[in-house]
């Protein structure tokens, strides 16, 4: 190989080991769509009813720590799973309208809605690896959603525990901790998330445009979505969650 032949080899290979990580880069960043990430078409969910459409692999995972806790005599029963942008949009919707009708103000209902709902196309559940969970040995409370089921005599208390213990060497941790300086939603002890694929579908939809996409979507209330107000949101109800899953 003479002079020339050997740096026109040279000048090629640099290019490629320059460019390979560039390319693994942009694949890695574009690994989920715009769809997916707002729960208008994943190909990724399976199951065939509200409580038990999952993620794929988050549903494998979810299985086999609903086995363990099964040895320990605690039934985990997953109580909401996927949920599509139009479900959450008809959440949205009607409780908007409940609260326009008690009296509210645009602005007071939106704000009253997000202290537990998401917008349409923000909530983590969109991403099917999202559950909220209670122990299906007791008796459903009327409400069953409520922190006090989740501790002292509450019936979920020994679920929680377990929880505590177990759920993260499962991949599942809880998102809106009890830390007393989180802000956005309130605590929600039920509430877990499979992290190996939810920080990474995490990382590409905070590159998305809200404010487009609640236009788009048409939204009822979102004429009163301010600019501040989605900054807000995006930082406290969508970032402001256990440091784990960021």
């Amino acid at each position: 190989m003479n002079r020339n032949q050997f740096l026109k080899s040279l000048g090629f290979s640099g290019l490629f080991v320059s460019l390979f990580p560039l390319k693994s880069f942009l694949s890695i960043q574009n690994r989920y769509t715009k769809n997916q990430l707002i729960g208008k078409g994943n190909p990724d969910i399976i199951g065939n009813a509200y409580t038990s459409k999952m993620q794929k692999d988050t549903k494998v995972a979810f299985q086999k720590m609903k086995n363990e806790a099964a040895k320990e005599g605690i039934n985990i029963e997953v109580v909401s799973a996927y949920r599509s942008f139009e479900k959450q949009k008809q959440i949205f919707e009607n409780k908007y309208r409940q609260f326009i009708l008690e009296g509210l103000s645009p602005s007071e209902a939106i704000t009253k809605i997000i202290e537990y709902s998401t917008i349409p196309g923000t909530s983590r559940h969109h991403w099917g690896t999202d559950i909220d969970i209670i122990d299906a040995n007791f008796p459903r409370p009327e409400s069953v959603l409520e922190e006090e089921h989740y501790y002292g005599d509450g019936p979920y208390c020994k679920l929680k525990e377990w929880l505590n213990e177990h759920s993260e060497k499962h991949g599942f941790y809880e998102v809106y901790t009890n830390n007393p300086s989180r802000k956005g939603f309130k605590y929600e002890p039920w509430h877990f998330s499979y992290k190996p694929i939810s920080k990474p579908m995490l990382q590409e939809y905070k590159n998305l445009n809200l404010i487009k996409i609640f236009q788009e979507e048409n939204i009822l209330g979102n004429e009163y979505f301010t600019s501040e107000f989605i900054q807000k949101y995006r930082n406290q109800n969508i970032l402001d969650i256990n440091p784990e899953l960021l």
